[in-house]
């Protein structure tokens, strides 16, 4: 068992079984052994791979769009550009090279980045070192300056930690992380029946609950409506809330059990969208999407970017540019899916915009339902 295991045992035998909830937060965010308290968990070398690692032409897209929405705005002199969990820094990175094309956007915006992990500050400012912009690092959301902000959150809402409540004939009840045989980590259901819960479902259903993105969310919303701006979040997930778990571990980009090696494997759920809509609407923003992210990419120019790309390269990138753009746009029944999700990246991952009541709607929606 590993450190963190060893730790959580221990704990769980003084204390008693733990929400799901409290074991993700411990497996990634435990100051000497959490997952991401510790490593780079991008690229071959590490547990997975992102879209802007992917190519260049994902974050060239999204720094296109923040430059359009800032001009929407009336091009305000001075704005926030936030990104939550930057990773290595590269679609931030990718994002201010593309930017320069808007006259003006670059000298207003302020860089501010919300990152925990000392590993990936390291990281950050290594690769964000000749970006040309003044770049803040804070550790929670809440640190940042007040005005008004493009915020961005790729693949962030997923590595949440999440609650799981059982059905059994009892009525609901919350999964827990207990002890198992021979002092393992297992899950189990708790004593109490959740009062609050009335869904009708059959017995072994599981309700998987992000209360703690849903609260940062509404955070999120309500800086937005008094500040103004807008947050662009694009993650692996599903428009409508429905029963089902969708816990998962990854380790050397495979599948592994989520309770076996805490702190040496990367935990996440597919986002729940709608939640996170209503989450925004419940303090007077405004939600459009969510859009696919193949939808959302391809109707931004995507297309179009890869084909100049391929003309200004050499023969032998055409393929490989090419291959990138079917990744990143792929369906679930196209053949060029990620590995490491299961199912095509394009119809996967969803995009979502929230922006402030009265803001301008942004570019890449015009096709979305938004009720």
């Amino acid at each position: 068992m590993s450190d963190l295991g060893a730790i959580i045992r221990s704990m769980i035998a003084q204390e008693g079984p733990m929400s799901l909830e409290r074991y993700m937060g411990l497996a990634l965010g435990h100051p000497r052994h959490g997952y991401y308290m510790t490593r780079d968990p991008l690229g071959a070398s590490g547990d997975f791979i992102t879209s802007p690692e992917i190519s260049q032409m994902f974050g060239e897209i999204i720094g296109v769009w923040c430059a359009d929405y800032w001009a929407r705005m009336g091009a305000p002199g001075r704005i926030n550009l936030v990104e939550l969990g930057p990773g290595r820094g590269t679609l931030m990175r990718d994002v201010l090279r593309a930017a320069r094309v808007m006259p003006g956007f670059s000298q207003a915006i302020n860089v501010q980045l919300v990152e925990m992990s000392p590993v990936l500050r390291v990281a950050q400012k290594e690769t964000l070192r000749d970006a040309g912009a003044r770049i803040e690092w804070f550790h929670h959301f809440g640190e940042l300056p007040p005005g008004p902000a493009i915020i961005l959150a790729n693949e962030f809402f997923d590595a949440l930690p999440v609650r799981h409540f059982v059905r059994t004939r009892y009525g609901w009840r919350e999964r827990v992380v207990g002890l198992g045989a021979g002092d393992g980590l297992s899950f189990g259901v708790g004593p109490s029946n959740i009062s609050a819960l009335r869904v009708l479902a059959p017995e072994g259903s599981i309700i998987e609950s992000g209360a703690i993105g849903q609260r940062l969310m509404t955070e999120i919303a309500r800086r937005l409506v008094a500040e103004g701006g807008v947050a662009l979040a694009i993650d692996y997930g599903y428009a409508q809330t429905a029963l089902g778990e969708t816990l998962q571990a990854m380790r050397a980009h495979a599948y592994v059990h989520p309770l076996r090696e805490p702190g040496e494997a990367d935990l996440t759920t597919h986002v729940d969208f709608a939640a996170l809509a209503r989450a925004a609407r419940s303090v007077g923003a405004r939600v459009h999407g969510p859009v696919t992210q193949a939808d959302f990419l391809l109707g931004l120019g995507m297309a179009a970017r890869a084909d100049a790309l391929k003309r200004a390269a050499p023969p032998a990138r055409g393929p490989v540019i090419e291959s990138e753009l079917r990744r990143l746009t792929a369906h679930s029944n196209d053949e060029a899916v990620d590995a490491c999700r299961a199912s095509g990246m394009g119809s996967l991952f969803k995009v979502i915009a929230v922006a402030g009541s009265g803001d301008v709607a942004p570019a890449g929606f015009e096709k979305a339902e938004n009720p």
